[in-house]
């Protein structure tokens, strides 16, 4: 009998990212990456068994013809695979308040997501796209598909977290608050954590930081997210690649009403030249801030921030645990693999103990997880994220 296997899809605004998972074992038999979609070198790369592959998927592509190319093309060097797969599970940004759990796909489901559409603009759309893909390549799943909400983990947040300070009639008839993302990460660190802790799940007292192009932070007590640090959108919070994070409201008005910006230009702005980007005035790439930190004040320039910023975070959700902190946890591409963005993180920290041990905190990198803080001082430490694993055992355990 063959392995029953999950085809996970993420679908993004001009990128898919797909695998096939074995839930059972954690087993990853297929991964890849069909980015640059509706231009001229629209592309896929994929790793089968091991094995690297990659190719064009002609001028103009999207999100059909790369998954259409998944399954006439790279399922024909593996016949069994396809076989294989038994489900489907799909990455979702943003549920609103209606998802509180991962769910089967329904028509009242693929409502909900279009009604979020209005929070995340650029990834819900795509997400539909793909469900529909999915149900026309693989009739025989179609009630075997499901969705796995990135704000569904921060539901448990209390009104004092989730409200903002306006007009409550603009939560209440508009459903504007927090919502948060990355929370398949957080909750996958915040279990991973647990484990390594020997603490249990309900007992969990951790901040757990997912760094990467977007960013977020988490406060979760207890094994629930009490608060976060993305908002309505994932805008809000921490600085990103190209996002700016938190700012005063009143810029949007001084750069439209004094610089003569159009809404379409600020939205830019915020959304796509500001961040590490804005900061270097070069590129989004963590890893630039990095290299030249001691060679060019840009650089310099953008990683104080970031790193202040977050520090900001971490201390203010100490604040609202309230009591034990097991672990302040490090995750995602910058979160795993920054040893200088932890370093100077924890060096905001030392009111509260934290005392880096620089030799564990280069050797947790590059796919290693473990403890970088010193011996009988509290405990910092990095875990790499699976949020692809997480979707595909909540997909076996509700369908297969």
């Amino acid at each position: 009998m063959s392995e029953k296997l999950v085809l996970i899809l993420n679908c993004g605004s001009s990128s898919l990212k797909f695998s096939i998972l074995n839930p059972a074992t954690g087993e990853e038999k297929l991964s890849g990456l069909a980015e640059a979609f509706y231009l001229p070198e629209a592309r896929i790369k994929w790793k089968l068994h091991g094995e690297k592959g990659q190719a064009d998927l002609g001028a103009g592509a999207a999100h059909a013809e790369a998954l259409n190319f998944v399954v006439n093309n790279i399922f024909s060097l593996d016949p069994e695979l396809q076989k294989g797969v038994v489900a489907i599970g799909h990455r979702i940004v943003h549920g609103g308040e209606k998802f509180t759990s991962s769910v089967i796909v329904t028509d009242e489901v693929v409502k909900g997501i279009e009604d979020a559409i209005q929070f995340a603009p650029l990834h819900n759309p795509a997400h539909l796209i793909g469900i529909k893909e999915a149900f026309k390549l693989f009739p025989h799943l179609k009630e075997k598909n499901v969705v796995v909400f990135d704000t569904a983990f921060h539901q448990t947040m209390p009104e004092e977290a989730y409200l903002y300070a306006l007009p409550y009639s603009l939560y209440r008839e508009h459903g504007v608050r927090r919502y948060g993302a990355h929370g398949t990460s957080h909750y996958y660190v915040s279990r991973e954590t647990a484990k390594r802790l020997g603490v249990a799940e309900d007992k969990i007292n951790v901040i757990t930081c997912h760094l990467g192009n977007g960013g977020s932070v988490s406060a979760i007590r207890h094994g629930e997210c009490i608060d976060t640090s993305m908002g309505l959108t994932p805008l809000e919070g921490l600085v990103m690649g190209t996002r700016c994070g938190d700012i005063d409201p009143a810029i949007v008005f001084y750069m439209h009403d004094t610089l003569g910006m159009s809404v379409e230009e600020i939205n830019t702005t915020l959304t796509k030249k500001s961040g590490l980007l804005g900061l270097t005035e070069v590129t989004s790439d963590c890893r630039y801030a990095e290299d030249n930190y001691d060679k060019e004040i840009p650089a310099k320039r953008a990683l104080d921030v970031y790193c202040y910023r977050l520090a900001k975070y971490i201390g203010s959700y100490m604040a609202v645990i309230g009591e034990r902190l097991d672990a302040i946890v490090f995750t995602g591409g910058i979160g795993e693999n920054s040893a200088h963005v932890r370093e100077l993180t924890l060096a905001h920290l030392k009111l509260f103990g934290y005392k880096l041990d620089n030799e564990k905190n280069m050797a947790a990198r590059f796919g290693k997880e473990g403890v970088i803080t010193a011996d009988n001082t509290p405990i910092a430490m990095v875990i790499p994220t699976n949020e692809e694993l997480v979707i595909a055992q909540d997909t076996a355990r509700l369908c297969i």
